[in-house]
């Protein structure tokens, strides 16, 4: 036998011999492992990117809000007519909310919607509008807020200009107007329908705290169940792949804009009602109280990512420490740094669990 063939041969030999005495009877099958679950950091990641982990974050610190509220306040926080005070405060600033939810989820951003909603009640409560009775009020409302955020979305979209500038240019311009129209006068709501909005309850519970149910739900369904929801996600995370992948970017920017506007509308109506006047001081600052609800709700000031019941958790959360300090007599100033403080923490804790979700 040639040499070759011998060391072969021993090479074969090594290796039967390796395997016979490696423990295992021949045939047998090694025994089975369980898959490995995720690694705790990234479960957790995980967590927090579908949302339910933010919103039970808020949840949180809504009932550490309570217990704060019940012993600096035991005799005025835990009762049902603060509760309820807390919910209809709530309301009118949630349903805006709701808009601005859609449009940063889409990429963009709306500073115009508090000036818009005060746009839309003067607009309504002008003597020649009441005169022709509570339908065309509320349609007139609604068609400011829809023209308005229609303005917004051709300008963003088709006028190629970046959205702070646009809707701070409508804000301007829906505060001007809202001036022009009621001479700086507060307008006074004849119609009693209108007027009864706000007083009326069912079951006890306001009927702007109903309105701001239905509208949380139908955006509910509208963002997580519909194609309308799904190229908003789409157009927030990567517009130009979406545009790829056959949707019109555009036009659906637009429509972002425009049910931030129908959003404004009915909020005029609700702030009408509410204090029977329109008036162009309605909505200071609540574009800013809408982002920041809206960021502390988990939603990416970037886009593609968010979750509009985390958006209404941060409008609640706003709403309590507001009612905290109004009860507990602290001063406006103190109130605004503590909002301050809020935003930044939130977009702090943002900007780091991307840095974990890309790593």
């Amino acid at each position: 036998m040639s040499e070759q063939g011998r060391t072969s041969g021993a090479t074969s030999g090594q290796q039967t011999s390796g395997q016979q005495t490696s423990g295992e009877a021949p045939g047998a099958r090694a025994p089975e492992r369980a898959p490995a679950g995720p690694e705790p950091s990234r479960a957790v990641r995980l967590l927090f990117e579908g949302g339910v982990g933010r919103n039970m974050g808020l949840v949180a610190v809504l009932v550490l809000l309570a217990v704060v509220g019940v012993v600096t306040a035991p005799q005025t926080f835990p009762t049902v007519s603060n509760l309820l005070t807390v919910l209809t405060s709530a309301s009118i600033i949630g349903v805006l909310t709701v808009g601005v939810t859609f449009v940063i989820i889409g990429g963009g951003i709306d500073l115009s919607v508090g000036k818009v909603m005060a746009l839309a009640s003067v607009w309504a409560t002008t003597v020649a509008t009441q005169s022709f009775g509570w339908v065309v009020m509320i349609f007139c409302a609604l068609a400011v807020g829809v023209g308005a955020g229609l303005v917004n979305g051709v300008l963003i979209a088709y006028g190629r200009i970046v959205p702070f500038i646009a809707t701070l240019a409508m804000l301007i311009s829906a505060q001007g107007l809202a001036e022009l129209i009621s001479g700086r006068r507060s307008q006074i709501v004849t119609d009693p329908v209108i007027a009864a909005i706000a007083s009326t309850r069912i079951l006890g519970i306001p009927l702007l705290v109903y309105i701001f149910a239905v509208v949380i739900a139908v955006g509910w369904v509208v963002l997580n169940r519909t194609t309308f929801g799904r190229r908003t996600f789409a157009i927030g995370g990567n517009p130009e792949a979406a545009r790829l992948a056959g949707v019109d970017v555009r036009r659906h920017t637009v429509l972002l804009y425009v049910l931030s506007g129908l959003c404004c509308g009915i909020a005029a109506i609700m702030i009408a009602s509410l204090t029977t006047t329109g008036s162009s001081t309605h909505g200071t600052l609540y574009e800013l109280d809408a982002i920041a609800a809206v960021i502390i709700g988990g939603t990416l000031l970037t886009g593609g990512r968010g979750t509009l019941i985390g958006s209404i958790l941060g409008v609640l959360v706003f709403t309590v420490i507001t009612n905290l300090f109004v009860l507990n007599n602290l001063a406006i100033e103190v109130q605004n740094i503590a909002k301050g403080a809020i935003i930044v923490v939130a977009v702090l804790i943002q900007a780091r669990a991307r840095r974990s979700s890309t790593t």
